[in-house]
């Protein structure tokens, strides 16, 4: 499925019914008074976060969401059925602006709390409402008014805890593969992966963290070479960066420059990220052999004076795999929030 991070919908929700003029009629009952019932209420429109859903692909070609209409009042003070609400599946991290007036609605980072984006019309009155003292056979109804409809912008920035960075071929999706069930394409050429791509990654039991890979970063990204930097919104919601470095590079290259390289790329892409902790990894230890691999490693570390965690891995034989999810889940642990986020209550708005 092709990856979708911005689009563009329209949603239109029901109108309200409107009230029936009706009077009693039943024989023996000449003068019978009025009995016209309400309309329903239109249907509303919804947007509820799914964690089964990671692209905004499916509205491609459907962006045109519609709510059922109210039905119309009837005689024996009969209201009519309100139409059914819409409610609209998007991935975790979604964040939703009206399209005409730049306006922000809301975003969706919890699952089962509705966001409401379009209000249902109300229900138009019977002439039974109208019935007075002075009025005993009124011929007034009123008609439900309009549900609203706006156009709108949807912009996905997925949700994850540990971000993977690297250089194309560093070995980012060799290691999602490894650890966790998500199946990103490998393979020996640079920027096979295309999009985003999460996984969740499994340490003991009931011990869980969302890691998230990314397209491969060159030199210029910035300024849009390879596949530009435009991915890399999708890690400023991770809590840590994981920067993947080759140890052993076909072309030769510095893995030290290599390192200074993405650093910058991300620094040009802001402050937040440019921030945000960040741990190197550096892969394919297994064709230089355990000895040499973290020898060369050292050497790396202490050419650029780094003082963050650091570790050697190799995602073909799985030596050191187990330490670094091991460390990244107890990292998580100590930062966790004490307390579970207050409930959104973004449906009443």
């Amino acid at each position: 499925m092709k990856f979708v991070d911005e689009t563009m919908i329209r949603v239109e929700a029901g109108d309200g019914g409107n009230g029936c003029i009706s009077f009693w009629r039943e024989k023996y009952v000449p003068f019978g008074g009025p009995d016209g019932g309400d309309g329903g209420d239109g249907g509303s429109i919804y947007a509820m976060g799914d964690v089964n859903l990671n692209t905004l692909a499916d509205f491609r070609y459907n962006r045109r969401i519609r709510a059922q209409r109210g039905a119309d009042g009837r005689g024996a003070n009969c209201r009519g059925a309100s139409g059914e609400d819409v409610l609209i599946n998007l991935p975790l991290g979604t964040r939703i602006f009206d399209a005409e007036t730049d306006e922000y609605i809301g975003e969706l980072t919890h699952t089962e709390v509705r966001l409401k984006l379009a209000a249902g019309g109300f229900h138009g009155l019977g002439n039974a409402r109208f019935k007075s003292s002075i009025n005993r056979a009124p011929r007034k109804q009123t008609d439900g008014t309009s549900g609203e409809q706006r156009a709108l912008r949807l912009e996905l920035s997925l949700m994850g805890d540990v971000g993977l960075l690297g250089l194309p071929n560093a070995g980012k999706s060799t290691l999602l593969a490894a650890v966790s069930a998500a199946r990103p394409r490998i393979a020996d050429y640079p920027f096979t992966t295309l999009y985003p791509q999460p996984g969740v990654v499994s340490v003991g039991t009931a011990r869980s963290f969302v890691m998230m890979d990314i397209p491969g970063l060159i030199e210029g990204a910035a300024d849009g070479a390879g596949l530009g930097i435009r991915f890399l919104k999708h890690l400023q919601r991770t809590r840590l960066l994981l920067h993947l470095v080759d140890l052993t590079p076909l072309d030769g290259s510095d893995p030290v420059q290599a390192i200074r390289t993405v650093a910058q790329e991300v620094e040009n892409f802001g402050d937040a990220l440019a921030t945000r902790p960040r741990w190197l990894v550096f892969t394919k230890t297994d064709v230089l052999g355990d000895a040499p691999a973290l020898a060369r490693a050292q050497e790396i570390v202490d050419q650029l004076g780094w003082t963050a965690p650091w570790f050697c891995i190799s995602a073909i034989s799985h030596a050191g795999l187990d330490p670094l999810c091991q460390a990244v889940m107890a990292w998580i642990e100590e930062r966790a929030p004490s307390t579970k986020p207050a409930s959104d209550t973004a449906e009443d708005a």
